[in-house]
């Protein structure tokens, strides 16, 4: 599938460090920003941007905050040839502690809300744009939001500045069916405006239903090396690319990546397809209870927490 208005941002330091507390250290960051940029990957998101006030550095890693003197020991004095983003959760970070753009070597603000947060979420952005930001918005969990809330929210950034809206599938839970009705409903409630994408594999759906909104006309795609993510992990960026035809676009240097730095993570921590995320995905709830699980020396007691889950609704 080309499409030249097709987006690829990558998730694995920002996603993947919800599974370890962003403990990556500096090669894993700089061998994943080499091989995004070898691969011809559009965007690297590096982590979250979060004030120093709201974490402890004694207890998360630096890609929680992606300061710049961080993001400068990756990427060096040399030009860039990969455009770089961050996350910021509402409520996490401060105005004035995003810098202006002239002074960072982030070029995108990717703010994450919930339904309910729209409003402040536009604020953060308006800000960021104001400092020479591109910008996002990530409306999480709207497998969960009601449609008239759903339809309030977006009636809200239909009025913005805001120029990226994302559907994000939190509890991977949505079908194809789904991201072609909401990827419908946003186009139709924003026009104007650029969709992305952004899905978990909880039901082992991920790559699947990113297929569906690139169909649908859906152009920002998120994915991460070999899936690293929170819980059930993302849509693979490998197996995207290859889908993808581009032919700016490199699966080689992917893979490599995958072989030096992902595949030796998977020693330490439990991402990807599993019993209790499938539950959580299927329950269209939050994969906490899952994480859980699988941290404790219970992990492959599938059937008790089946029962855990679904006796409790």
């Amino acid at each position: 599938m080309y499409r030249p208005e097709i987006k690829v941002i990558d998730c694995t330091v920002r996603d993947g460090g919800l599974m370890n507390k962003w403990q990556f250290d500096d090669s894993f960051v700089h061998k994943v920003y080499t091989a995004l940029t070898e691969a011809g990957i559009d965007y690297m998101e590096i982590g979250y941007l979060s004030s120093e006030s709201a974490f402890s550095r004694d207890e998360v890693g630096p890609w929680k905050f992606c300061a710049e003197p961080d993001i400068k020991r990756i990427i060096g004095d040399s030009e860039k040839k990969i455009k770089l983003s961050a996350m910021a959760d509402i409520g996490r970070i401060k105005y004035d502690d995003i810098p202006q753009r002239s002074e960072s070597s982030l070029d995108m603000i990717r703010v994450a809300c919930y339904a309910h947060q729209v409003d402040a979420a536009i604020d953060l952005v308006h800000q960021c744009i104001d400092k020479g930001y591109e910008t996002t918005i990530n409306l999480m969990a709207v497998s969960t939001v009601g449609l008239r809330e759903l339809d309030e929210a977006l009636d809200d950034l239909s009025r913005s500045r805001v120029p990226t809206v994302y559907v994000v599938d939190s509890f991977g839970a949505f079908y194809s069916e789904d991201i072609e009705t909401l990827a419908k409903k946003y186009m139709e409630r924003l026009p104007g405006k650029t969709i992305g994408i952004h899905c978990h594999n909880n039901q082992q759906l991920a790559f699947a239903n990113t297929i569906s909104a690139i169909i649908s006309g859906i152009n920002y795609l998120d994915a991460s090396l070999y899936g690293i993510g929170r819980g059930a992990g993302n849509c693979c960026l490998e197996l995207l690319i290859a889908f993808l035809k581009n032919p700016k676009f490199k699966v080689r240097p992917l893979i490599e990546a995958i072989e030096a730095e992902i595949l030796p993570w998977q020693e330490k921590i439990d991402w990807g397809y599993h019993i209790p995320y499938m539950v959580t995905g299927t329950m269209n709830q939050h994969p906490r209870t899952a994480m859980a699980h699988m941290e404790s020396d219970k992990k492959n007691k599938v059937t008790q927490f089946y029962d855990q889950i679904t006796s409790a609704t």
